[in-house]
């Protein structure tokens, strides 16, 4: 039976494309639609687009706001499970550090995104960028084609059961106010304001909510620890940032 399985793999994917195959290795899941994924791994700079609607329909771009949005739902179940005890704050934190720009990056370039993804490097200021973004785009696509589950057992049981540790995340002291005034200095432009807005009561407890304003853009952070709360609140900035990026 194992040989007839075997047999029948090399017949499929010897009509197939090497990326047919890549994503089999990577997901066990076989492409329905083979299209989808192509577009997953073709970055803007690539097309030649005159419209709005032509970029959407021929780059990456849409699949990307899918897949972060997948992406981030199926980290933020798999965390409530995993620490029923920790707060809203602990849980935050660590989901940001799983999915952020450089955590992303990284990822697809250890899973070697890279052979396939479709750009001009003389329209891309910021390559590395590409690679996160195509992740995105690409669990954007599996979900399409494979739908919830399939995406999920891909997330949790090939990425983070592999290719990342939450466990040493969930110890790793991210200061992101810091990196946020550092990000200031290096470009000379004003550092951030952090201000409590509002004290909130949770229980027994309070919540701080505090806003940072930083270079035309704010965003907000809660969290029953002042200090914690000023971190969410820079992490979303230099998110933001990236994004810009």
């Amino acid at each position: 039976m194992i040989r007839l399985i075997q047999r029948l793999y090399l017949r499929y994917f010897a009509k197939k494309s090497d990326l047919s195959n890549f994503i089999y290795r990577l997901t066990g899941h076989i492409p329905k639609n083979i299209h989808i994924y192509k577009l997953a791994f073709t970055h803007v700079s690539a097309i030649k687009a005159n419209t709005k609607q032509q970029v959407a329909e021929l780059s990456n771009e849409r699949l990307e706001f899918l897949g972060d949005a997948v992406l981030s739902s199926i980290i933020a179940e798999v965390l409530y499970r995993k620490y029923p005890l920790k707060s809203e704050g602990f849980l935050t934190e660590l989901r940001a550090k799983i999915v952020n720009r450089d955590s992303l990056d990284s990822l697809a370039l250890k899973l070697h995104f890279d052979a396939f993804i479709q750009y001009r490097k003389d329209r891309v200021p910021n390559i590395k960028n590409l690679y996160g973004n195509c992740f995105e785009a690409f669990i954007g696509a599996l979900y399409l084609d494979a739908g919830y589950e399939t995406t999920k057992n891909f997330i949790v049981f090939r990425l983070l059961g592999y290719w990342i540790d939450i466990e040493k995340l969930s110890v790793t002291d991210t200061n992101f106010k810091s990196k946020l005034i550092e990000y200031a200095q290096e470009n000379k432009v004003p550092l951030p304001v952090f201000e409590l807005i509002e004290e909130r009561k949770n229980g027994n407890n309070k919540l701080y909510v505090v806003k940072v304003n930083f270079n035309g853009m704010s965003a907000t952070g809660t969290d029953a620890v002042k200090k914690k709360a000023e971190q969410l609140a820079a992490e979303q900035v230099l998110m933001l940032i990236d994004k810009n990026k």
